[in-house]
């Protein structure tokens, strides 16, 4: 999917909502594993109910992979099950050397064909360039995540004071370019949003953290939001797990569409 192609569907849907696929087996409605493959089932139900108000689907892949090979054989049915003008996001963090990474980009951008993956930088550009080889593709890079454990590395200052996120968005903005890079930017991290947004005025913006862990929609949007929105709000277990009832899906769709009407003001007090 192109840029372009992205900023439409959030012109059309009024939205900028990415609804994480976190599909533990464990949280899932109890009913639901009466079923052949209770995984893909709940998958399936949310993405019915909440495709009129996402404009991205973000599973994540250790929910699948964690279940062996039946996992990966659920993760690409409900990468299939997508419609095709949603933007896809396979939550992979991948990151090693150059030959490992080609077959990485391969297996999520050719044989599976979600839009972007995320990616580690740590190791640096030639570990990341190979998955900016593919046209059309996306490599959606860590730079300022929410966790606790993120200052451990990620706020360290250099020499002149400059943290390492910094470094990475500088550096990093010479491997690939607004068409094909994003960055991962925690909601809760509140102002230094405005911070990464000044020194990546172009890119898009995976922003998770709204919702269950706390971080503010408008708050997000204050300090994003750029000429063409920019960002992709993601909200998993907020949605996901509103009800573990048999009305599970429709919860999802009600807390989904809460998310989407925010932000059809937010569009229009900033686009």
């Amino acid at each position: 999917m192109t840029r372009s192609e992205l900023f439409s569907q959030i012109q059309q849907k009024s939205s900028f909502l990415c609804v994480g696929l976190d599909p533990d087996i464990n949280k899932i409605p109890t009913h639901l594993l009466k079923e052949e493959d209770p995984i893909f089932s709940f998958c399936q139900q949310i993405i019915e109910e909440t495709a009129d108000f996402a404009v991205a689907y973000k599973p994540n892949i250790a929910f699948f992979e964690a279940l062996g090979a039946k996992g990966w054989e659920t993760l690409a049915k409900v990468e299939e099950l997508i419609p095709e003008d949603i933007f896809t996001i396979a939550d992979a963090k991948r990151g090693d050397i150059g030959n490992t990474s080609k077959l990485y980009a391969k297996a999520f951008f050719e044989t599976m064909n979600f839009d972007s993956i995320t990616v580690a930088p740590y190791m640096g550009g030639d570990s990341v360039s190979p998955f900016l080889e593919f046209q059309d593709k996306w490599v959606i890079l860590l730079a300022l995540t929410s966790n606790a454990g993120s200052a451990d590395f990620q706020l360290i200052p250099d020499a002149n004071e400059k943290p390492l996120y910094q470094t990475v968005l500088e550096k990093s903005q010479k491997w690939g370019s607004p068409e094909n890079l994003m960055y991962v930017v925690g909601a809760t991290r509140g102002e230094l949003i405005g911070e990464v947004r000044k020194a990546a005025p172009e890119h898009f913006f995976l922003v998770p953290g709204v919702g269950a862990q706390g971080g503010s929609l408008s708050e997000v949007a204050k300090y994003g939001m750029n000429s063409t929105c920019g960002l992709l709000v993601n909200s998993s277990r907020g949605i996901i797990y509103a009800s573990a009832e048999k009305d599970f899906a429709k919860a999802a769709r009600k807390e989904a569409q809460k998310l989407q009407i925010e932000m059809t003001g937010l569009l229009e007090k900033y686009l």
